[in-house]
């Protein structure tokens, strides 16, 4: 149960219900319209805790709307988003508490050093420094230069390591691997899996079909503001036949 303070000083708290056996994300006919364009149009998905859930698509498709959205940054036209149980908007403060992101494009302060900035994004109380070195030595990234010397993929380890090393519950990536090279890209894998099996929950936005079929758990395809197939992914899944069926191929 979570209790999230109200907004007005003379009221009580307002408690929200949450359980393990409720989606941690859930996204309830979500759309999203800019002047004439329409991003996303009646959206839903429920993504439940312990899973690494895939969002694949192509360029264009509404993915990363959908995740400003679930980051409380704007507000859909119409339907409601939730994680733990509370409104992604009205609420987002103490959910962020709980969440980590990283973008697809990565924007630094230049005259900080990639350990300042580390630091910075985890959060002083939230810090563990043996946990922030472990994940500096698994991206090979070194925190003492500054930031407008990291070229951009040093700048992706930079957030990268930040979002693993905080205690976050729910971890919302968007092209994670812009800039990666193939070890790195592996590397990147090795830390979603060992959070998956510490017990957290992934929703990793990508329009890299191999590279969501590798990790993912589930997937949702979406296309054009629209979820195409929701999916659970195993061995014996035939990703390759869905993705190139809901893009025309």
């Amino acid at each position: 149960m979570l209790s999230v303070p109200s907004k007005n000083s003379g009221e009580q708290e307002a408690v929200v219900w949450y359980s393990d056996a409720m989606a941690v994300i859930t996204i309830d006919n979500v759309s999203k319209r800019f002047g004439k364009t329409q991003a996303l149009d009646g959206v839903t998905l429920a993504i439940k805790k312990n899973t690494i859930h895939g969002f694949l698509g192509p360029n264009g498709a509404g993915k990363t709307t959908l995740i400003r959205i679930l980051l409380g940054i704007i507000r859909p036209t119409r339907g409601e988003a939730s994680i733990f149980g509370l409104d992604v908007y009205k609420d987002r403060i103490p959910i962020h508490a709980r969440l980590a992101y990283v973008p697809g494009e990565v924007n630094l302060w230049p005259n900080f050093t990639g350990g300042e900035v580390i630091d910075l994004l985890v959060g002083k109380e939230r810090l563990d420094r043996k946990r922030i070195d472990y994940y500096l030595d698994l991206f090979e990234l070194d925190p003492s230069k500054k930031c407008k010397t990291y070229s951009k993929g040093n700048r992706q380890k930079v957030a990268l390591v930040a979002a693993f090393a905080s205690p976050a519950e729910v971890f919302i990536l968007d092209e994670p691997t812009s800039g990666l090279d193939p070890l790195m890209e592996q590397r990147f894998q090795q830390a979603v899996k060992a959070k998956h099996g510490e017990g957290n929950t992934i929703f990793l936005s990508s329009h890299i079909l191999s590279e969501v079929q590798r990790i993912a758990t589930a997937v949702s395809i979406i296309k054009k503001g629209r979820i195409e197939e929701t999916l659970p992914i195993d061995e014996h899944s035939n990703l390759e036949q869905f993705f190139y069926e809901s893009d025309g191929v």
